[in-house]
């Protein structure tokens, strides 16, 4: 699973500091980052946003089966996160039990492993979500 270095060089803002676009004339948040409102369009201005990395479990899953390459994170949880500042986005939930999960339960970032590109290839880190008690 080797991966353009140039691809995840470029992807660091997001994937590590979590940051997206806010377009200042509707004060609409993006993520991942937009170049233009869809609602303004190009009246739009649009301007780097960090995210605080805090939300809520909007929808989740149990995945058993990983596809290749994850096989050993299974069984972990997927979930739809609704971030404080409005946008959804995918992202796995680690360290919890399976009591601790629900709908609305209070998560933050944690940055962790995402995968590697074999045994010396690049290691790729990116953000994930713990439960915030």
């Amino acid at each position: 699973m080797k991966k353009n270095l140039a691809l995840v060089w470029r992807r660091i803002p997001q994937r590590y500091r979590l940051i997206g676009s806010l377009c200042e004339s509707c004060n609409e948040k993006f993520f991942p980052k937009r170049h233009f409102c869809p609602k303004c369009r190009r009246k739009g201005k649009i301007k780097d946003f960090q995210f605080s990395g805090k939300g809520s479990v909007y929808s989740y899953t149990k995945v058993s089966v990983a596809p290749e390459g994850y096989e050993s994170m299974a069984p972990y949880y997927l979930a739809i996160v609704k971030l404080d500042e409005g946008p959804l986005l995918l992202a796995q939930i680690v360290d919890c039990e399976d009591d601790e999960i629900h709908i609305g339960a209070k998560v933050r970032k944690a940055f962790r492993i995402m995968n590697k590109d074999g045994k010396e290839g690049v290691i790729n880190y990116g953000f994930k979500f713990i439960i915030d008690n």
